[in-house]
């Protein structure tokens, strides 16, 4: 049996996918979360094979979740299931050792078997995202990312540097590299070009 923990936010997707996960004689759903702490904290009570996970999801995002799994070095596959088409969103995730990336518009057969290939140390990724995701790079360090998502989130300089424990002229020169990498005019615009790239 492969046992599997499921971690979405939302609950009429998490159900069905619980469901149809369930109609397999060989996947056993031992588990679910609604956010990533308690995602967190399920993975290491229940010690699946498999965490089934979206991106966006409060507490810890699917992303951070896959980078707790690989630096805690737990014996636990990462399999993302989401919305996001977003090449930056793969390529940071293949980094996170993430072993399988599908789409929520996929056939539900195709994440059983996604789940059956990762189980036996295979990967199963979108093979359309896959192509995008080395065409377009990410320039931004993690720092930058994190400045950048709380200013998208509207703090200020000084609240971001507050929470971060940063000085506030560094969180300035992060905010700056930051847009001159991405070649805009503004934080709000670097924060909407790297959200819609994936790269936040």
């Amino acid at each position: 049996m492969i046992r599997v923990l499921l971690a979405e936010d939302q609950a009429l997707v998490r159900g069905a996918l619980s469901a149809l996960l369930r109609l397999e004689s060989d996947i056993d759903v031992i588990g679910s979360a609604a956010d990533g702490e308690e995602a967190w904290r399920a993975l290491q009570q229940h010690k699946p094979d498999v965490l089934v996970t979206d991106i966006e999801m409060p507490g810890l995002t699917g992303l951070e979740l896959a980078q707790r799994v690989q630096r805690h070095e737990l014996a636990c596959k990462v399999v993302i299931v989401t919305t996001f088409a977003r090449p930056g969103f793969l390529r940071r995730a293949l980094e996170a050792g993430v072993a399988g990336y599908l789409l929520k518009d996929a056939p539900a057969e195709q994440l059983a078997e996604a789940l059956r290939k990762v189980h036996r140390g295979g990967r199963a990724i979108d093979p359309q995202l896959a192509v995008e995701a080395w065409s377009d790079a990410d320039p931004l360090n993690d720092r930058e990312r994190q400045v950048l998502r709380l200013a998208g989130e509207g703090l200020s300089a000084g609240d971001i540097a507050e929470r971060l424990n940063l000085s506030q002229g560094t969180v300035r020169n992060y905010l700056s590299e930051a847009i001159g990498k991405l070649g805009v005019g503004n934080r709000i615009e670097a924060y909407r070009l790297a959200r819609q790239k994936g790269w936040l």
